[in-house]
């Protein structure tokens, strides 16, 4: 007995063409269901079956999932994703990695070669692949211009930035997230998600679950008493909702661009 499929997803006619397909193994002394079970098997060993195993089990924030799901689906995926992983090559991969740095993108190949490594060292743990070839190729593609972004290291300046931000006049939620956050040092897509069950203004803490932290395990603020008085003030407006800093769209926080904005803003305008 041989499954053909399920109706209707299969229809009749497709299932006739899949029956005659059986029969014709059969003619050939070929075990249908057999064959089957050995497509499904090679299938499983392509790189591409390997890498969405190796993505699936590893403990990643959603952000950063997606960022890694995006790099493989975009710059590996094509190139190698089809080939059984036991038969890529050094040669394979640096081929797709000179690809890469050809259009200039070597910060892009650079991440490409790290995750390709990761999938064959997951594949050499579950006995898929006997080792990883891109141990080979360090240093074979250029490294990428080492880029420092802005700081502000002198303390003049710093104190016309603070200033830049408890003087913004523009929304009143955007303000207070100016404001809070040099007094709380967290990741800005941690304080844009901030949420109001997580603050205990009473105890002065935020409780940040791990599920939003970059290292996956809970993290607790102390806020000072500048950041309770902003935190109180505001919640006479956001508290009724989930976030502290809401989007004016229903049910989301505020966005990246709608703080960006700002900073560039005053940017623009602060005292040389």
């Amino acid at each position: 007995m041989l499954s053909l499929g399920v109706y209707p997803a299969v229809p009749l006619l497709l299932a006739r063409e899949r029956r005659d397909q059986a029969r014709a193994l059969v003619a050939q002394g070929i075990d249908p269901s057999a064959e089957r079970k050995a497509a499904k098997d090679a299938d499983a060993l392509t790189f591409e079956a390997v890498a969405r195993e190796w993505l699936a089990r590893r403990d990643l924030a959603p952000a950063t999932a997606n960022k890694h799901r995006w790099l493989l689906e975009r710059h590996v995926l094509p190139v190698l994703g089809a080939k059984p992983i036991s038969s890529i090559t050094a040669a394979d991969v640096l081929a797709m990695l000179q690809a890469l740095e050809g259009r200039g993108l070597l910060e892009t190949a650079g991440r490409a070669r790290s995750q390709v490594s990761g999938v064959f060292r997951h594949a050499v743990a579950t006995l898929r692949a006997s080792g990883d070839p891109t141990i080979a190729l360090r240093g074979a593609i250029k490294s990428p211009k080492v880029r420092h972004f802005a700081a502000v290291t002198d303390p003049r300046k710093l104190g016309d930035l603070l200033r830049a931000l408890w003087g913004y006049q523009g929304g009143f939620v955007v303000a207070s997230v100016l404001k809070l956050a040099p007094l709380v040092f967290t990741r800005p897509g941690e304080l844009r998600n901030a949420e109001w069950q997580e603050i205990d203004l009473d105890a002065a803490t935020w409780s940040i679950p791990a599920a939003k932290m970059k290292m996956r395990a809970p993290h607790i603020v102390p806020l000072s008493t500048q950041a309770v008085t902003i935190l109180h003030d505001l919640y006479a407006l956001t508290g009724r909702g989930q976030y502290v800093f809401p989007s004016p769209r229903p049910k989301r926080p505020m966005s990246e661009n709608a703080v960006t904005f700002v900073l560039r803003a005053l940017a623009t305008t602060a005292t040389p």
